[in-house]
Parts: C-alpha cells; structure tokens; sequence
C-alpha cells in the first residue's frame, strides 16, 4: 500500500521559539490584535510504501526520531492515509 504522509514538527514547550515571538511581536503594528501564542514549526509531506496502517506509522515514527525532528527539543505528530489511486 501507498501512504500520504504529513508530519508537523513543533518546538517543545518550554523551548525558545525566536521567529514566533518576533511575528507576535509583529502582529498588532499590522493591525492583527489579539494574536497570543505564535509559534513556528514546519510540515514535511510525502509519500511511503508499507504493508499495512501499523507498518507505515511504525517507520514514519523511526524516520522521526533519527532523522526528520531533533528528538531533544522537537515534538513530531503524524498524520497519514491510503493514497487516492488516480482515475485513468
């Protein structure tokens, strides 16, 4: 099976996350007040062959922790489904 993938990685709470507080900071002299919270991450998508949903989440997690996030201070969340075989 084929799998889209999606994962969000985020800062830990409690770590530093400089370019959100700098857009929060930015907000109200760009007329957005009341903007609490701001923080930055990314999302990384792509496509992943496995046997089953388990197997699939199973190696996205491993692909997490040894690659895509900085396991000390990244927390990652993973979202994935069966790829929608296109109409010919």
């Amino acid at each position: 099976m084929i799998f889209d993938v999606v994962v969000e990685v985020r800062l830990r709470a409690g770590i530093a996350d400089p370019q959100g507080a700098t857009i929060e900071r930015a907000l109200p002299a760009l007329g957005f007040d009341g903007v609490a919270g701001v923080s930055v991450g990314k999302s990384i998508r792509f496509s992943l062959q496995a046997a089953d949903e388990t197997a699939a989440h199973a190696a996205v997690t491993d692909l997490c922790h040894r690659f895509l996030t900085n396991p000390v201070i990244e927390d990652s969340e993973i979202s994935l489904h069966p790829a929608e075989v296109a109409a010919n």
